[in-house]
């Protein structure tokens, strides 16, 4: 029965016109106003892409969705940011937006198989999935332990014979709590191709990701005079 449940929780696709809506509401209007400045830099890095993407980014503020969206959304790659997020951000009413917008929730502390697959298959079908390391928003940048969901779900999208991308990316803002007419920037690294980790830990993997998100963010916050 749990995992018929977790299947109604997660199971939404992108929904059209809400999608447009959204983005329409949130980079036109609310990005655009409530941001001074908005900082983009590495964006070749994402039109070579080929295959299956994973975006891998800090998380320091409930903004980062949006930013994301903006720098690496439908405008500039073609595809949706599928957003990987925890299981109490799926609930009331902006449980309701989230699903349709094409994010899914995952119990970080014991993930259904149901989930499990539901992400692997977004990976094979090459949709751009979104999945912070950090686990959580960490606003003062303390370095946390980054979750092992990534590189599993990684290497098991790779054994069925897609190749995978994962592309770091730092997002800083000129203040650690955002505030009206403020600046943004997002710094996207050169990708990772998982082929070139074979035979690599998790721990390994995660040491040389987190390296280069930390570099990313770095030339984020200086973007932001931070």
């Amino acid at each position: 029965m749990s995992l018929k449940k977790d299947k109604s929780e997660i199971s939404f696709g992108v929904q059209p016109f809400l999608a447009l809506l959204a983005m329409w509401l949130t980079q036109d209007i609310v990005m655009r106003f409530f941001f001074s400045k908005k900082i983009i830099i590495g964006k070749e890095h994402l039109s070579s892409l080929k295959g299956s993407v994973i975006l891998a980014p800090t998380h320091r503020s409930r903004w980062d969705g949006l930013a994301l969206t903006l720098a690496t959304g439908r405008r500039i790659t073609n595809k949706d940011c599928r957003f990987m997020v925890t299981t109490p951000e799926m609930k009331g009413i902006q449980g309701w937006f989230l699903k349709r917008l094409g994010c899914f929730s995952i119990n970080q502390a014991s993930p259904s198989l149901f989930s499990l697959r539901y992400a692997i298959d977004l990976i094979i079908s090459q949709n751009q999935l979104v999945i912070f390391p950090e686990g959580k928003i960490n606003k003062n940048r303390k370095k946390v332990n980054f979750k092992q969901g990534l590189f599993r779900l990684a290497k098991l999208a790779s054994r069925k014979g897609t190749p995978v991308q994962i592309v770091p990316i730092g997002i800083a803002y000129s203040r650690i709590n955002p505030r009206f007419r403020d600046q943004v920037a997002l710094c996207i690294e050169k990708p990772l191709n998982l082929n070139d980790f074979e035979g690599f830990s998790i721990d390994d993997f995660n040491n040389i990701l987190r390296s280069k998100i930390n570099e990313a963010e770095l030339n984020a916050l200086g973007l932001v005079g931070r």
